[in-house]
């Protein structure tokens, strides 16, 4: 009988930033979630997820005032890059964390933990830029949704000069984003529309265009990589 290798590990490492941002989010949220059913902080705690949001969510208001105000303090300008540890429910958290991990190994392993942090802040905080300057809409910003697709976006990047590399169509790389955004519209006719798939395709965009500025040399080394395929 064969002897089988059990020493591997049952799932792949995951690139440092990567198991940093979903460890935050999960916490954040676990925390919530025992404050809510009275297993830490006691009455008080049951308020944690409202306060969280009146104090790091992004507000679109906010904008217009910062503009107006001249006051771009960190107090302010914290919650472009907090809002996405916050969530709706346990249930939007783990969906999100889900997706981090899975595109996010990706991400990391072609083009490393930086530019991971960098996409993830960075599209968050474009997200809501533009959620803000198109929308208005009062309604506070949260989730990760943004920042993870930011990373979508980038690793659409990677498909697209993969495909490219050997001769496929390289449209086929917008897969993944196209049934995401057919999701969200799914669920926005049957359970009502929310101004946050703006936000979500901000991310996404600012993902794609970003990542070959972060990776200096990235289609010369895509191509060689995939003629040695």
């Amino acid at each position: 009988m064969q002897n089988e290798d059990f020493s591997q590990p049952v799932f792949n490492k995951l690139p440092p930033a990567v198991a940093l941002l979903a460890v935050a989010i999960f916490g954040i949220e676990f925390f919530f979630m025992a404050g809510a059913r009275g297993y830490l902080g006691g009455d008080v705690a049951i308020g944690w997820r409202a306060q969280a949001v009146r104090d790091y969510a992004f507000y679109s208001p906010l904008l217009h005032w910062l503009f107006e105000t001249g006051n771009w303090s960190v107090e302010h300008l914290k919650r472009f890059v907090t809002y996405p540890f916050i969530h709706w429910s346990f249930t939007q958290a783990i969906f999100a964390v889900v997706i981090l991990l899975a595109i996010g190994k990706l991400v990391g392993e072609v083009f490393g933990n930086i530019a991971v942090l960098v996409i993830f802040f960075g599209c968050g905080a474009f997200g809501a830029l533009i959620f803000a300057g198109i929308t208005g809409d009062e309604r506070p910003l949260i989730g990760a949704f943004p920042s993870v697709y930011g990373l979508i976006g980038a690793y659409t990047f990677w498909l697209w000069v993969s495909f490219g590399a050997v001769g496929q169509n390289q449209y086929q790389a917008f897969t993944l984003i196209g049934f995401l955004l057919g999701l969200q519209l799914f669920f926005a006719l049957f359970f009502g529309a929310s101004n946050d798939w703006i936000a979500d395709l901000a991310g996404f965009a600012l993902g794609f265009l970003l990542t070959p500025a972060l990776v200096p040399g990235a289609f010369q080394r895509f191509m060689h990589r995939m003629r040695q395929r």
